[in-house]
């Protein structure tokens, strides 16, 4: 049996509900296929700020850089927004975690889940079959650039090496491989941006070494409207930062719900996995927070950390299975659904533990 040791931050809000349900589906695959999960718990963001006065403690870190893999929840909220170029914030303790674990490469699956395909705001007929993977580099670009604030002026820098951009568009271009496409869509503003065009300019030099690739450019404020027009066409898309943050957003409403997005922030050390909403304040402590997309970031830990594809697998079945049957959080709840198929946060995550084992 081989053992996993997994850094958990619950963070803030709903953070600390939708863990659990994660650890239950590690558990449950554990359990069906002779794994060990050690989970150890560490505080970040505006818990960490509360407890420490600090985002991101040197215990956390350290504990994080010891461990296989780190899965957080989410981090902060209205209690700790400031506008204060010296204030500490909680985002400060999840960026500082980038860099220092090395993840310079964030994933970002869409797929469209037969089952809720109505309950997104796009007709059915457009995205039926939309699978892409947003594939956005982590450790660059504005979020950390220089920055300052004179008088009432403000800037924030974008700045990018070349070998930043390379290793990104090299991620990317190996992920088309694992999927079996030669579809890589780069997104830039090379025509106004300088660091999009060295963007641009790499990019292209670096794909050169995959003769089976085929990448294409589109600027991003055009690539924002094609994926709500026609999100078929793309299957890997690679981009900044920012415009990753942004894009990646965006094309989470094409399932309905931010709730249905995971994330997987990969690079030279271990694996970060989160989901990619927020910390939803107003909901915590409610049991109506929707653990599917954090449930689905520790099946990407056990693909692209652990090696786990079968299991990985197993989980994301678990999912479809689950939501064919009807059952639903509130959030993707709709007029169809049977008010005694609407359950909670943990239900939902025993639900999917249920399906891995085959007890459910």
């Amino acid at each position: 049996m081989t053992t996993y040791h997994i850094c958990v931050l619950p963070g803030d809000g709903i953070g600390p509900e939708i863990t659990l349900p994660a650890q239950t589906g590690l558990d449950a695959v554990g359990k069906e296929f002779g794994h060990s999960f050690v989970y150890r718990e560490a505080l970040t963001g505006g818990a960490a700020i509360d407890a420490t006065g600090t985002p991101l403690p040197d215990e956390t870190l350290a504990l994080c850089k010891s461990s296989d893999a780190v899965l957080l929840g989410a981090i902060g909220g209205p209690k700790w927004d400031t506008t204060d170029p010296k204030g500490v914030r909680p985002e400060q303790g999840l960026l500082g975690l980038r860099k220092a674990l090395g993840v310079y490469a964030n994933l970002r699956p869409v797929q469209i889940f037969d089952a809720l395909i109505d309950g997104s705001t796009i007709k059915a007929e457009v995205i039926r079959g939309v699978d892409m993977l947003i594939v956005r580099e982590l450790t660059g670009g504005i979020y950390f650039g220089k920055r300052d604030r004179v008088g009432d002026m403000a800037y924030d820098t974008e700045e990018y090496h070349a070998y930043e951009i390379e290793r990104i568009v090299r991620k990317a271009c190996e992920l088309a491989r694992a999927r079996g496409t030669s579809n890589v869509c780069s997104v830039d503003k090379a025509n106004v941006l300088e660091a999009s065009r060295l963007w641009r300019e790499v990019a292209h030099k670096t794909v050169a070494d995959y003769p089976d690739i085929e990448m294409w450019d589109l600027l991003v404020d055009n690539c924002a409207m094609q994926l709500v027009k026609n999100p078929k066409q793309f299957n890997v898309l690679v981009m900044s930062n920012m415009f990753g943050d942004i894009l990646s957003d965006e094309a989470s409403m094409l399932s309905g719900s931010l709730g249905m997005l995971a994330s997987a922030s990969i690079g030279d050390g271990p694996g970060l996995y989160e989901p990619s909403h927020g910390s939803a304040p107003k909901y915590a402590g409610m049991d109506v927070a929707n653990p599917i997309a954090t449930i689905m970031s520790a099946a990407m830990m056990l693909q692209y950390s652990f090696g786990l594809a079968e299991e990985a697998a197993a989980v994301t079945k678990a999912i479809e299975d689950v939501l064919a049957e009807g059952w639903r959080t509130k959030d993707i709840a709709d007029a169809a659904t049977l008010p005694q198929r609407t359950v909670g946060t943990d239900a939902m995550g025993s639900l999917v533990a249920g399906k891995v084992t085959g007890t459910a």
